[in-house]
């Protein structure tokens, strides 16, 4: 549970910077453009099911009373966002009422290994998942086969069910906003929130950095509480701000910038060929040339990271770090970046990271800012990073309030509604014939994949 608290228990002081550091002036450079996305497919292909034989699951019946309480937990689903045709409560009512219990086993575990998918990890394919590439570690953490045994040994299949909803109070307030929606566009809009928040870890962990896309805004939580919030300066369309979950490893204060060879190629390159003086002025050093030039920006007020970066290791060069274009963030929609995100009051951020995460004293940290040398501060314990795209948060009330979908990633979601959702995880299927060999020559097999088809 996320307390909206403005600090956790550690005393204040130990949060204040030195003095010195707030007479570092705001720079003016305009038009900078730091570390260009690295664009990455989307990933398009739905986990494999795994198929298991009944006898290989090693399952307890299905008894009438839990299979009573799955078909009730489906008829009441769409409190959760999701659509109870899904689950197929007309076959489940049949195979309750049949009498024939090795197919009431079968109709009612699938059934209940499809709903505790699309709770765990949503209902949404990931072909309208667009540029989602966060790591959900649900599946590990919460095997459906052992909680769907564990519920039907202790006749709790409802409240399992309803346990793996994310606990991030947000879901709470989407889920109950639901019910309150006025017209199908504003449930659907809700749906799509819930989906994401399916998608993402069950339990964003006790400390990390939490950036909202759409909301230009990252929050830092430590101990379950926000200690800080500050604006954010997002990817503009062309170089969408992908979505993803790395690990924060240490904090860089006076970076130098490695540029891109997209960056290169748009204007540096040429200068340096043209004016090396002026390229020098701006604290650029370089080897090569043409298609071997390498072009890194000396740390400095000029450069385009700024004061700071967050170390946070990740196949699409996505991080947090500081500008010289300090009058991008006056904007009320700040989608301007090559894709990176730019931290408003970085030697604020930066400071909390270095004393709350690097333990670190806030006298260290300001000498190594004043020193103009690079230095890392790493991290005691790596923690998570999340650059999320929720389009509907709180509304602070009570209720939500909608942002705008600024790279147009909520309509495939409400279109994929209509059409069938993710596969179950797992699948119970009826025990295989024993295979009578044709042939007697010796044939090699894989431990592990009897029974599995």
């Amino acid at each position: 549970m996320v307390k909206y608290s403005p600090f956790s228990a550690r005393p204040a002081s130990a949060l204040l910077l030195p003095l010195s550091l707030l007479a570092v002036p705001a720079l003016a450079q305009q038009s900078v453009k730091e570390d260009s996305v690295i664009l990455q497919p989307d990933k398009v292909t739905d986990d494999a099911p795994v198929v298991e034989t009944a006898a290989e699951a090693n399952l307890p019946s299905w008894s009438k009373q839990n299979a009573e309480t799955l078909l009730a937990a489906i008829e009441g689903i769409g409190d959760e966002g999701l659509f109870a045709k899904d689950y197929s409560p007309d076959a489940l009512a049949a195979a309750i009422m049949g009498g024939d219990q090795a197919r009431l086993d079968k109709v009612a575990t699938d059934t209940f290994l499809l709903l505790a998918t699309h709770l765990r990890d949503g209902r949404t394919p990931n072909a309208a998942r667009k540029q989602w590439f966060m790591v959900d570690s649900d599946a590990d953490a919460e095997p459906l086969l052992s909680l769907l045994a564990a519920a039907l040994g202790a006749g709790t299949v409802g409240e399992t069910l309803a346990t793996l909803d994310p606990v991030h109070p947000d879901f709470a307030v989407l889920k109950a906003s639901l019910k309150k929606a006025k017209t199908p566009a504003e449930a659907n809009a809700i749906r799509v929130n819930m989906e994401r928040w399916r998608w993402m870890p069950r339990a964003l962990g006790e400390r990390y950095v939490v950036s909202n896309v759409p909301e230009y805004l990252t929050r830092v939580v430590h101990g379950g509480t926000i200690i800080a919030t500050h604006k954010a300066v997002v990817g503009k369309a062309s170089t969408a701000t992908p979505q993803l979950n790395p690990m924060a490893t240490g904090i860089i204060v006076n970076p130098t910038w490695t540029l891109p060879r997209s960056i290169i190629n748009e204007g540096i390159g040429a200068t340096i060929a043209n004016n090396p003086a002026s390229a020098r002025a701006q604290g650029y050093t370089w080897t090569g040339k043409g298609k071997t030039l390498s072009v890194v920006q000396k740390a400095g007020p000029n450069n385009a990271l700024g004061v700071m970066k967050m170390e946070m290791l990740n196949e699409h060069a996505i991080y947090l770090h500081d500008t010289p274009s300090k009058g991008a963030f006056n904007a009320a929609a700040r989608a301007f970046s090559h894709g990176c995100i730019r931290t408003e009051r970085a030697l604020h951020f930066s400071g909390l990271m270095a004393v709350m995460f690097a333990g670190k004293s806030p006298e260290e940290f300001g000498e190594a800012i004043a020193s103009g040398k690079t230095t890392r501060f790493g991290f005691d314990s790596p923690f998570p990073v999340y650059v999320a795209y929720w389009t509907m948060v709180p509304d602070g009330k009570g209720g939500v309030k909608k942002l705008a979908d600024i790279y147009g990633r909520d309509a495939p979601v409400v279109a994929s509604f209509a059409k069938p959702g993710r596969p179950t995880a797992t699948i119970i299927a009826p025990k295989p014939p024993e295979v009578v060999p044709t042939v007697t020559t010796a044939r090699a097999t894989t431990p592990g994949t009897s029974g599995i088809y």
